[in-house]
């Protein structure tokens, strides 16, 4: 890790990537840097991730059974993830996924997420919401009794903020406790407190991208370690 770089509370700078690099070929997802992706498994290998004019461009192809995930180690108990991101279409959303693949009683990780389209910003606590294993399979099977279907409406808060397409933007999204935090362009948009932001261990960040988004200098800060 290099030497701590503060910025205002965001925490200890632990990773950075502009996308100032070149790929060897245009076939296959070639990311660098830590990086990682879902195409091998969800788009029969087809490239999904192009990295073109300084920056990431996020794509689904048309092979794909699976939004496209953008994955990178972002390990910490208390953080911040602060990007660039332009939507070149008004179907277009980029979401933050926070995950653990170590803590098994949820889908694939998944603890929560920030999403953000043209339209909203949307939080949503996973781990006690819709990836729990159990409310999963109950949801999927279609036998979520009413009391569950009503609980799982307070995991997800929704805040109107309308974007632009084509346009860059500065995402920065916050942990903090039980709390998840989004500020656009230094205004902050929504903040939601929910159980499942509290868990001691993001281990991993995606990049859920269902259609096509374009990302540009990540930054990656730790306030508190990871709790082992």
């Amino acid at each position: 890790m290099s030497a701590a770089v503060f910025a205002d509370d965001r925490g200890t700078l632990i990773f950075e990537d502009d996308f100032e690099r070149t790929e060897s070929q245009e076939t296959k997802d070639e990311i660098g840097k830590g990086w990682g992706s879902n195409s091998r498994t969800r788009a029969k290998g087809n490239k999904q991730v192009d990295l073109k004019n300084g920056a990431m461009y996020i794509y689904i192809h048309k092979a794909a059974d699976h939004a496209v995930s953008v994955t990178h180690p972002a390990e910490f108990k208390d953080g911040a993830i602060a990007l660039r991101f332009m939507l070149e279409d008004d179907q277009d959303s980029l979401g933050l996924n926070f995950a653990d693949l170590k803590f098994k009683p949820v889908h694939a990780g998944h603890l929560f997420v920030a999403k953000v389209s043209t339209k909203n910003v949307e939080l949503t606590d996973l781990k006690t919401g819709n990836m729990d294993l159990k409310t999963r399979e109950l949801r999927l099977a279609g036998k979520l009794p009413p009391e569950m279907k009503e609980l799982l409406k307070t995991k997800t808060k929704r805040f109107p903020n309308k974007l632009e397409t084509g346009k860059w933007y500065d995402l920065l999204v916050t942990v903090t406790g039980d709390t998840l935090t989004v500020t656009i362009d230094g205004k902050q948009v929504g903040s939601f407190s929910s159980e499942g932001m509290a868990h001691p261990t993001k281990r991993l960040l995606r990049l859920a991208v269902p259609h096509s988004a374009v990302v540009d200098d990540v930054k990656i800060y730790a306030r508190s370690a990871e709790a082992r």
